[in-house]
């Protein structure tokens, strides 16, 4: 891969997670201050990423893959996306923001695997090469964290009280608009399959990988990672507003801990796995959650704030211990012939259903502990703590070890 098609890719990487990045974290604390809505209300917001997981195969399968070069597939929905973003911004209410978000998400959840394709499409050995550019899509989410907090203080409590994160979708908007047009100047990415071959819907969602939950390792991690999915639901949903309404500054740029610590424990991740196995490492990777969990219940914005950030901190062990490695895992249980409908069929089962079901039952619980103008946050984090130590707990029991090679 040449230079500049290696600078076309990190911008490429940095702009779809900034984009991603400036606006959902702080839209938990958005809906409920600006806009006055319930816990229900927001999750029906964040559960529009599910329905977008779901509906993005048919997007991929049927357009992207057979019709039109990725790039330019990339530029059309990202344009899409900065006119719903900017309808978003302007919503009065939430019955006129959540049909932008909801289209919003399902043009946008399929831009992350476009851009995977059109990085692959340029590298000779992607092992290598694909990290050193996806990286940038991790700072470009940690950028858009500080702009917000540092930058612009859109999330300050005054500014929040004030209507002020309505600004974050209009940087998102212009973002969007921006790696629009540049995807148009991207290395060219021609439909990988023969739009006169047939596709059925098994394929598009994966489902040709269902004959692995015979397995009964497989069966068990599947539905792990299903549940594990209801706490981490809690995590992008609630988290930005626990923060902002305990009194927490800065909670956007606090946020951002949680992606660096992702890129530290990512590079420890090989090591780990190869000295202490899969299913230690998936082990650890569920504790931490509970742990995480159980820190946000007893810390506070005062003394104890070291106990929340610590509980931000984890985030590189609860998403890469357990998602990472339940990809490793996925990939060498698959074989060649299965290896990309078992990734998507992982994928539609936990972005899809394990998240559609998370979001659901956090915003149910979050509206059962409200307490005067605010929550019972011992309470709220409370449930995916002691759920998430369930999990582990089975499957710690019915998961029986195996061996699985780490190729790096």
């Amino acid at each position: 891969m040449n230079k500049i098609a290696q600078f076309q890719l990190s911008l490429m990487m940095f702009l779809e997670f900034f984009i991603w990045g400036g606006w959902f974290v702080t839209m938990g604390i958005y809906l409920p201050n600006t806009l006055n809505t319930s816990g229900a209300e927001t999750a029906m917001a964040y559960s529009t990423q599910s329905w977008g997981a779901i509906i993005a195969p048919f997007i991929i399968g049927l357009v992207a893959d057979r019709f039109f070069n990725a790039e330019r597939i990339l530029g059309i929905l990202h344009i899409i996306g900065a006119f719903l973003m900017y309808q978003m911004a302007n919503a009065s209410d939430f019955s006129a923001f959540y049909p932008y978000v909801l289209g919003y998400m399902i043009a946008y959840m399929p831009t992350l695997a476009l851009v995977n394709s059109v990085s692959f499409n340029q590298m000779t050995d992607p092992a290598k090469e694909f990290s050193f550019v996806r990286v940038f899509g991790t700072i470009g989410w940690i950028v858009a964290g500080l702009v917000i907090s540092y930058v612009f203080h859109w999330d300050s409590e005054n500014a929040v009280a004030n209507g002020m994160l309505k600004n974050t979708f209009l940087m998102t908007a212009i973002a969007s608009a921006v790696l629009g047009i540049f995807s148009f100047t991207l290395p060219k990415t021609p439909p990988k399959v023969d739009k006169n071959q047939s596709i059925s819907v098994s394929d598009i969602l994966g489902l040709d990988a269902i004959k692995l939950l015979k397995d009964r390792n497989f069966l068990f991690f599947f539905l792990a990672s299903i549940l594990i999915c209801i706490p981490l639901a809690f995590y992008y949903q609630h988290a930005g507003q626990f923060l902002g309404e305990v009194g927490v500054p800065n909670p956007a740029a606090k946020m951002t801990i949680g992606q660096a610590s992702e890129v530290v424990f990512m590079l420890l991740l090989p090591f780990f796995f190869k000295k202490f196995g899969f299913k230690k490492t998936i082990l650890v990777g569920m504790l931490a959650w509970a742990l995480r969990y159980l820190l946000f219940a007893y810390g506070n914005s005062g003394e104890l704030v070291f106990m929340l950030i610590t509980g931000i901190a984890l985030h590189g062990i609860c998403y890469d211990f357990f998602f990472v490695s339940g990809q490793i895992y996925t990939d060498s249980k698959a074989g060649e012939k299965f290896k990309s409908a078992a990734q998507g069929l992982i994928t539609l089962a936990t972005y899809g259903l394990g998240m559609l079901i998370g979001f659901y039952v956090a915003g149910k619980i979050t509206d059962a502990n409200i307490v005067g103008e605010g929550h019972d946050w011992i309470s709220i984090w409370t449930f995916p703590a002691i759920f998430a130590a369930a999990v582990m707990i089975l499957f710690a029991v019915f998961f029986k070890n195996e061996k699985i090679e780490y190729k790096e």
